[in-house]
C-alpha cells in the first residue's frame, strides 16, 4: 500500500486544449453579419444613386421638350431596374438577416452545450479524485487495526502498552500527514491512545456520543468500516474531519472477538481545498469565474473551492432524481454536477461534484 502525503490530482484533471474555440466561431458569425449588411448598404446606396440619375434625366428631359422624350424613356427604365435593385437589396438583407439570427443561436447553442459537457467533466473528475483517495484511507483503518500493538493495548491494558500504542500511532502519522490524529478506543467509547497527544489531549475522553462509534460496533467482520459525516470536531480543537473507523478484533482476525475501536480522523480542510483548487481550468473558464463544490448527500457545501459556505451553505441543486450527472443553465450560470462514481470496493457516500460556470459577457 501506497504511504501518501496529500490527495493526488488525476492527471486528467488538464483541460484538454480546443482546435476551435467557441469565441472564433462567434466571431466569424459576427464578422459574417456585419459584411453582408456592408454590402446590402452598398447595394442600397448604388441603387439610391440610380434613382438620383434617373430622377435629375428626366428633369432635363422635359426641359428639352419634345426632343427629350427618348431621354425620358431611359430615365424610367433606370429608375425601375434602381427600385428592382432596391427591393432585391432588401429582401436579401432581410434573409440574411434572418439566416444570421438563426445562425447566431445555433451558436450560442452549441458553446452552452459545449460548456456543460466541459462542467460536467470537471465535476467528475473532482469527485472521482476524493473517491480514489478515500478508497485508501478505508484501506489505512482495516490494516492498522490488525497491528500488535493496538490489539495487545487492549486486550492486557497497562499505561506502559497504551503509551506503546501511541508511539505507534506517531510513527504512522509522520509518514500519512493527512490525518490530524488516530484514536485507538475501548468498547466503552474512551480513548485509550493517540498518535498526537502533543497537539491533541484526548486520552480518556468519551467519543460515545460520535455517530462513527455506535456504527462501528454494529460492524460484522474485520473487512467492515464506517464512514462519518464531516464535521467540526470538538476534539480536535474546531477542525475539520472524516473520521473512518473500525473494530480492533482479537489476535488482529477479521472474525475475531471485538475488543476496541480504531478511529483515523482525516484532515478534511486541507485535503479538499487541494482538490477544489486544484482543479485545472482552461483560461476562458477562469476568465468568466467559476466555483467547484463537493456536496454531501444532502446537498450540504463540505469543499469550495472559494472557500465560502464550508459545513453551512445548503446549494440547491436542480436534477432529477434518476439523474446522477447533468448541467444547466440558471441565472447566467451554467451549473454541472456528477455523482460519485465509488471507487473499487468503496461506493462512496453519495457525494456530488458541482462546478459553477458565469455566462461571458460579449
Amino acid at each position: 500500500m501506497n504511504m501518501m502525503t496529500s490527495l493526488d490530482l488525476a492527471p486528467h484533471l488538464a483541460a484538454a486544449p480546443q482546435k476551435v474555440s467557441m469565441d472564433e466561431v462567434s466571431q466569424k458569425t459576427l464578422d459574417l453579419a456585419r459584411n453582408a449588411e456592408k454590402n446590402a448598404y452598398t447595394i442600397q446606396k448604388i441603387t439610391s444613386q440610380m434613382t438620383m440619375l434617373a430622377l435629375n434625366a428626366k428633369i432635363e428631359s422635359a426641359k428639352a421638350g419634345p426632343y427629350g422624350r427618348g431621354f425620358a424613356v431611359v430615365a424610367d427604365e433606370v429608375r425601375a431596374v434602381g427600385e428592382e435593385i432596391n427591393g432585391i437589396a432588401k429582401g436579401l438583407e432581410d434573409n440574411l438577416s434572418n439566416e444570421l439570427s438563426v445562425l447566431r443561436n445555433l451558436v450560442a447553442e452549441m458553446e452552452r452545450s459545449a460548456t456543460g459537457e466541459r462542467v460536467v467533466d470537471l465535476a467528475y473528475n473532482a469527485i472521482d479524485v476524493f473517491d480514489r483517495n478515500l478508497y485508501e484511507r478505508t484501506c489505512d483503518v482495516r490494516w492498522w487495526a490488525t497491528d500488535s500493538s493496538f490489539v495487545d493495548c487492549l486486550t492486557n491494558p497497562t499505561q506502559e502498552r497504551a503509551a506503546h500504542a501511541s508511539k505507534r500511532l506517531g510513527v504512522i502519522l509522520d509518514a500519512y500527514n493527512i490525518y490530524l490524529d488516530i484514536w485507538v478506543c475501548d468498547l466503552d467509547g474512551r480513548i485509550v491512545a493517540n498518535g498526537r497527544p502533543d497537539n491533541y489531549s484526548v486520552t480518556g475522553a468519551s467519543v460515545r456520543d460520535m455517530p462513527w462509534f455506535a456504527n462501528s460496533l454494529r460492524l460484522a467482520t474485520g473487512d467492515d468500516y464506517v464512514a462519518d459525516e464531516v464535521v467540526v470536531s470538538r476534539l480536535l480543537k474546531g477542525q475539520q474531519t472524516l473520521t473512518y473507523a473500525t473494530l480492533i478484533r482479537e489476535n488482529g482476525d477479521a472474525h475475531g472477538k471485538p475488543i476496541g475501536i480504531m478511529a483515523t480522523c482525516f484532515d478534511w480542510a486541507s485535503q479538499a481545498r487541494s482538490v477544489v483548487q486544484g482543479v485545472r481550468l482552461d483560461q476562458r473558464m477562469i476568465d468568466a469565474g467559476v466555483r467547484v463544490l463537493i456536496l454531501d448527500r444532502n446537498n450540504r457545501v463540505i469543499a469550495s473551492s472559494d472557500e465560502e459556505g464550508i459545513l453551512l451553505e445548503t446549494f440547491p441543486l436542480r436534477r432529477n432524481p434518476a439523474q446522477t450527472a447533468g448541467y444547466y443553465v440558471e441565472n447566467h450560470q451554467i451549473i454541472g454536477f456528477h455523482d460519485t462514481p465509488g471507487f473499487e470496493t468503496y461506493p462512496g457516500l453519495g457525494w456530488k461534484g458541482v462546478v459553477i460556470q458565469n455566462s461571458m459577457t460579449r
